[in-house]
């Protein structure tokens, strides 16, 4: 799974007032039920091994149109204990029969959901003899309208339904032993209305039509677990195609893009791009794709992607694009896709033995995704990012509240919040550094040994460390990589001179200005692989003790991670931090954003001087890379979101960015019509994009912000070619400012009359951050329409909640309404979204408010997330207390 959690998107709420949004309906099987004793203790996290599933036979009759499906689910099974009840899974399911099939005997049982996450209980008439038996359930149950389990999106007049299953939502849609450590072929039958379409993991074989309905058959899938099982239906459109033979693989393999009517016209370049990115993963892995047929589907609710075996599922605008599509929607589709085929073999075809190495799974995806990317598109500079993301992880490890990559997970609770940018940014980042310390083939072959060993299998977190200790034949690689996947925090690397060429380096674990951090946080070490360059001078050495020395000489300022590939912070005396800064339009992207990184985390320590800030933002943003140039000024603009600066400040950042980013602008050009830039490279027209929204934005250019208004003026009236849609964020805010609730109800009509997948989400942003207190209480207490899906419905709060002057009106909404919001049924990110949503406020009473929230995420997934909120705004306060005054008059003092 690749998750696209952008701040801006991440709450899971409502927009419509709160007797609108009516939460789930209880199930009757939710309710406390008695166990009996000869049941034994319900379990909580795994099942165990007394009845074991070999295969499932799934049938299901999917109308999207009504509300609830029905399905026919045969298990045969191993029974290791025998006896009259069986722990299983089932979510909400009104189970109507139960029936196990031994020896040709029938045995009728019951069917009681045990517990909220799904744990549930089968209780036969008769004890089941050890050995093979078969069990058999007849039942139905109601779509959901968020993306998890079943559920079902109106598009365009017609209804479509998809699956989600990860991490525990396949027992929402089907009776299951629901976890991944059972692997099982599936033989899937889905019944549809007549002329449907129906999509799953394996090839389709057959159809039949039966009156008013089609019955599609699909061959037996390869052992799978039960997450990755996909089972959709509706009118889909497709294209199709073939991935050309390989050196693995000498047949074609069949490709086909499926997403709904709508999107129909912009389906190819998906198709064209998925053919190159197969074919670099096989090269990688030096295996044919695992599976027998290809599918990438698109969901418009769907918030990132899945990687359902031969099925991914990804959100409409990550597939539905073009050659005309933004640099920043190509990236997105290089990254995305390889990320979600990386996991046919790592995750699908080699699965995690339980949930708490789903690490494996999606830190090594995440690495895949932007490395191929890379290689499938050089010019969209898509590697760069992995380093971007790897360093907002650090954001996030460095709380003393957190958790380490590689985590033991007891309950069903605990799974989802493994799901995080703990797993994905840091874990991502760590096998990069890992790679380059061992070097790109041997770590290759570990990744190829690990994958025949275990070839359809499952596989832990022990055999992968195995393998790539075999493949290194170093053993100081094994306990260095335990050291960053087994514990929380991020290595601080602090330099101290030492005499000509040499430096005594110290790591300590980082903390932030106010942090309590226990002791034995402070004594951690790792095995940290440092890599400096000094102009053309490189050295790489492994730090495994508290303090070293490293030698290095050549010309110009020290580079303390080289390449910005490692996962690690540094600390240089005042004098070099300078001498680094003052290069910084000079330094390779990675290494520019380690440094921007480092520094920014130097004064949020008490460190650096906001001298030393306001210096980089002027020599960073000159940087040729675009993720280098973007990241320059985002903290002081992070500052000034959360009410830091003074006025006078504001108005200093703002002469600041109008000064480092308008003669850029200038010099680029700048024409909003669709198109007007399409013969730029890509970077460069990133880099437009980035400019235009801080001009647009944060200089508040008068210019500019008349410019783009009166090109959307022209879109309202109905000349598509007025503006691009890389533009419409920047666009349809300057565009709303002037214009308040009125504007917003018409860009809202505008976004609920279309489809398209960049126009509608792009308007409904627009509105949820308008920073107007009349629009925000218009959006969340009055308007209500059903054309608002509920995924959009849980955008517009967190963007109020993260507008400055509309963030304590939708607070206090969300603080009077937890409860409605956490069983609004938005997924597998929902609780974890709501914390994320109030983690950007910045007072001691805040934080008190959110601790409040506890007893609401009590044995929650969101739990973690809700601690990590809390401490965010506590140390924001007190960043705020002992260093927002001297920043202030730094920036007040530019003219």
């Amino acid at each position: 799974m690749r998750a696209l959690l952008l701040a801006a998107t991440m709450l899971a709420g409502t927009l419509a007032a709160a007797p609108a949004l009516a939460a789930p309906a209880a199930s009757a099987d939710a309710k406390a039920v008695a166990i009996p004793a000869a049941a034994g203790v319900m379990p909580v996290g795994k099942l165990g091994n007394a009845v074991v599933p070999r295969a499932y036979r799934l049938d299901f009759t999917l109308d999207p149109a009504q509300p609830r499906f029905t399905g026919h689910t045969e298990i045969d099974v191993t029974v290791n204990q025998g006896g009259r009840y069986v722990w299983m899974h089932g979510l909400n399911l009104k189970v109507k029969q139960v029936v196990a099939k031994v020896g040709g005997k029938t045995i009728a049982g019951t069917f009681q959901q045990a517990d909220p996450t799904g744990v549930a209980l089968v209780t036969f008439a008769q004890p089941l003899p050890k050995g093979a038996a078969t069990l058999a359930f007849d039942y139905e149950a109601g779509f959901n309208d968020g993306p998890t389990g079943l559920f079902r999106v109106h598009v365009d007049n017609q209804w479509y339904s998809w699956s989600q299953f990860e991490s525990i939502d396949a027992r929402g849609a089907f009776p299951s032993f629901d976890q991944p450590g059972f692997k099982t072929p599936y033989t899937v039958t889905i019944t549809t209305p007549a002329g449907q379409r129906a999509v799953s993991n394996a090839p389709e074989v057959a159809t039949e039509t039966r009156g008013a309905q089609t019955v599609h058959r699909f061959a037996p899938t390869l052992p799978l677990p039960s997450y990755l099982v996909a089972v959709m239906a509706g009118p889909f459109v497709s294209v199709d195609g073939a991935v050309p033979a390989t050196p693995q693989r000498a047949t074609p393999l069949p490709l086909r893009v499926v997403s709904t009517k709508p999107n129909a016209d912009k389906l190819a370049f998906a198709l064209d791009g998925t053919k190159g990115i197969v074919s670099h993963l096989e090269n990688y892995f030096g295996q044919a794709f695992p599976f027998p047929k290809l599918d990438q589907i698109t969901a418009p609710i769907m918030p990132g992607a899945m990687e359902n075996a031969g099925a991914d599922l990804y959100e409409d605008s990550l597939l539905v694009l073009d050659d005309k599509a933004s640099t920043a929607q190509k990236r997105n589709f290089g990254m995305v896709v390889a990320h979600e085929l990386a996991h046919q073999w790592f995750g699908d075809m080699v699965s995690p033995a339980w949930w708490d190495d789903i690490w494996l799974n999606e830190s090594f995806a995440n690495w895949m995704g932007f490395r191929i990317g890379n290689e499938w598109r050089p010019d969209l500079n898509i590697g760069a990012g992995a380093l971007e993301e790897g360093f907002a992880a650090m954001n996030t490890d460095a709380l003393i509240v957190g958790r380490p990559i590689h985590q033991k997970i007891e309950r069903n609770s605990q799974i989802d919040a493994a799901f995080d940018t703990i797993t994905y940014g840091k874990g991502g980042h760590v096998v990069s550094m890992i790679a380059a310390f061992m070097g790109d083939t041997k770590f290759r072959d570990g990744v190829r040994g690990y994958m025949a060993k275990h070839k359809y299998g499952n596989a832990s977190t022990a055999d992968f460390f195995g393998a790539m200790a075999d493949a290194a034949g170093d053993p100081r690689i094994l306990p260095a990589m335990q050291s960053f996947t087994d514990q929380q925090g991020v290595p601080l690397v602090t330099f101290a001179p030492a005499g000509q060429g040499k430096w005594n380096v110290t790591q300590s674990r980082y903390v932030r200005l106010g942090t309590q951090a226990p002791a034995q946080a402070l004594a951690q070490t790792w095995g940290v692989p440092l890599c400096l360059r000094q102009g053309d001078a490189r050295v790489c050495q492994l730090l495994v003790d508290k303090s070293g020395t490293v030698a290095i000489t050549g010309n110009g300022a020290l580079m303390p991670n080289a390449g910005g590939t490692g996962y690690y912070r540094f600390e240089l005396p005042a004098a070099q931090w300078d001498s680094l800064i003052a290069q910084g339009s000079a330094l390779p992207g990675g290494e520019a954003l380690a440094a921007i990184d480092s520094l920014e985390a130097s004064f949020l320590a008490g460190r650096a001087t906001p001298a030393q800030l306001v210096a980089a933002v002027r020599s960073f943003a000159a940087n040729p890379d675009s993720y280098a140039s973007d990241g320059a000024t985002g903290q002081l603009e992070a500052f000034d979101d959360r009410g830091m600066l003074s006025p006078a400040a504001h108005e200093g950042l703002r002469r600041l960015v109008a000064e480092v980013r308008g003669p850029q602008l200038a010099k680029l050009g700048f024409d909003p019509r669709a198109g007007a830039h399409a013969g730029d490279d890509p970077d460069q027209q990133q880099r437009r994009v980035a400019l235009v929204a801080e001009m647009s934005g944060v200089a508040e250019d008068a210019a500019l912000n008349a410019k783009l208004a009166k090109a959307v003026d022209s879109l309202l009236a109905g000349d598509a070619t007025a503006l691009d849609p890389a533009f419409y964020n920047s666009a349809f805010k300057a565009w709303l400012k002037p214009r308040g609730l009125e504007g917003a109800k018409v860009l809202m009509e505008k976004a609920l009359s279309t489809e398209d997948p960049l126009l509608r989400p792009a308007a409904l942003r627009a509105v949820g951050r308008s920073n107007d207190p009349g629009v925000a209480k218009w959006l969340i207490e009055e308007f209500s329409d059903k054309r608002l899906r509920l995924s959009e419905k849980l955008t517009g709060i967190s963007l109020a909640i993260a507008s400055p002057k509309t963030a304590e009106y939708a607070f206090a909404w969300a603080n009077a309404h937890v409860d409605t919001l956490l069983s609004s049924g938005g997924g597998i990110f929902l609780a974890r979204s709501l914390p994320q949503a109030v983690s950007g406020f910045c007072s001691v009473d805040k934080a008190k408010t959110i601790a409040a929230w506890r007893p609401h995420f009590a044995n929650n997934s969101g739990a973690l997330e809700l601690d990590r909120a809390i401490e965010r705004v506590q140390d924001c306060a007190v960043l705020k207390d002992q260093r927002a005054a001297a920043l202030s008059a730094e920036l007040a003092s530019l003219k």
